[in-house]
């Protein structure tokens, strides 16, 4: 089963997925997040302490599939920052990204989630994504905040694709959108 989950920052879309998992003890959590300073340490110290002890962590941008052992349970948080740091491993020195470098990123992370997706679907093991959605916002001012916007839109249309199931948590609701 392949679960998408998206919302707002701070909806409940983490808290969400992790309940799927509820009272299940071979989980892996796919943490994306890279620590540049203290309040992201903060950040990645209290994500860690709201969830079992028992789940084993995966932190990584990069070959996600090497993720998947012998536990058939897994979360990947988050498709956002998975695409951040890869944007930004991409085009760090670019001023302007044109069309044919963001459809290089957009794919370059959507092919990253693709092996990992058809790696859970080849084991018959179970994956929530959890994303940020982020089509419901003012558009940004600068042109690379409007690309990465653009480009995890067309990412989170492309994995919901892909996914079994899809939520949209609003205020900690969960709704069911696929």
């Amino acid at each position: 089963m392949i679960i998408l989950v998206t919302g707002g920052a701070r909806s409940g879309k983490s808290s969400f997925s992790e309940s799927l998992y509820e009272n299940k003890e071979d989980v892996v959590y796919i943490a994306t997040s890279k620590i540049y300073d203290k309040e992201m340490e903060e950040r990645v110290i209290l994500h860690r302490q709201s969830r079992p002890l028992s789940w084993r962590t995966y932190e990584g941008n990069y070959d996600l599939k090497k993720a998947v052992g012998e536990e058939k349970n897994y979360i990947l948080d988050c498709v956002t920052v998975l695409l951040s740091n890869r944007m930004f491993d991409i085009t760090k020195d670019e001023e302007f990204i044109s069309f044919q470098l963001q459809g290089q990123v957009e794919n370059t992370v959507f092919n990253e989630l693709k092996c990992l997706i058809d790696e859970i679907r080849r084991r018959n093991y179970n994956l929530i994504m959890v994303t940020n959605e982020v089509g419901d916002s003012l558009v940004p001012e600068s042109h690379i905040e409007r690309v990465f916007r653009d480009i995890q839109g067309r990412i989170n249309q492309r994995i919901a694709s892909v996914s079994d199931e899809v939520y949209l948590v609003c205020c900690g609701i969960p709704v069911k959108l696929k």
